[in-house]
């Protein structure tokens, strides 16, 4: 697979990662292996960053697109994301309430088709 596609899968950010693993692909029993027993640049990578978007969006409590709407970096390390999560500026505290009622909308929607279902079911 392509090294961007391993990088995603493994969620650290490929401009970070290694030369090595950057411009060569990973074969599958490469990245099985790097998922069992990961080496120690990755290890750091994925306890210290930089993160990828999707990693420092899951660890604010945010999404992609609120991300994006804040208009911060989407590419943080994880002293970056403590000391937004330690201080939240208002911008996180609006996303993070957004992110939490969409959720919970979701949940719920979730569950009424889930009721439909089962209803058409006992017909």
């Amino acid at each position: 697979m392509k090294p961007s596609t391993a990088a995603h899968k493994l969620g650290i950010y490929l401009p970070a990662a290694p030369e090595a693993f950057r411009e060569n692909p990973v074969t599958r029993d490469e990245f099985n292996e790097l998922s069992a027993t990961p080496p120690e640049w990755l290890v750091e990578l994925r306890k210290s960053g930089p993160h990828p978007r999707d990693e420092v969006a899951r660890k604010l409590g945010i999404s992609n697109s609120g991300l994006a709407r804040s208009e911060v970096s989407d590419v943080m390390t994880t002293a970056e994301i403590q000391a937004l999560l330690q201080k939240p500026p208002e911008w996180l505290v609006r996303e993070r309430a957004i992110h939490f009622e969409v959720t919970e909308e979701n949940a719920r929607v979730k569950a009424l088709h889930a009721y439909k279902r089962s209803l058409a079911d006992k017909k």
